[in-house]
């Protein structure tokens, strides 16, 4: 994923706390704030195990999220997870995140997501990186 879509701040994160709408899963739980940009956040608690489990789940959820950027609408997002999250596999996840953004509406379809898969292709093969 993208720094460009990531969040970074704590003053971010706290306002889609705040103001955000909730949908939940058995493995995560999807907040957002409708904003002109599209930025994802994560959040895995200590509870879910030591540093190092709690940076795979990240990276796992990273990785789950990257191909569904470009057909999400912009918005602020924040992904918390849930203790099933530690052990379930990344299929599952692929398909919580899926199920959290088709309930909430959060997916472009039709000829949007067609355009916006293509300009990320484009950005992606413009990176000299």
């Amino acid at each position: 994923m993208q720094r460009t879509y990531s969040l970074k701040k704590n003053a971010q994160f706290k306002y889609v706390y705040r103001r955000g709408t909730s949908g939940g899963s058995h493995e995560m739980v999807m907040l957002y704030v409708r904003a002109n940009t599209l930025k994802v956040g994560f959040s895995v608690g200590k509870k879910l195990g030591c540093a190092v489990v709690r940076n795979r789940i990240k990276r796992r959820l990273r990785a789950a999220c990257a191909p569904l950027l470009p057909r999400m609408k912009p918005g602020l997002y924040v992904f918390i997870a849930r203790q099933p999250a530690a052990t379930a596999d990344f299929d599952k996840l692929c398909r919580s995140m899926q199920y959290l953004l088709r309930k909430q509406n959060r997916l472009v379809t039709g000829p949007q997501a067609a355009r916006n898969e293509n300009m990320a292709d484009v950005k992606k093969a413009g990176d000299p990186a």
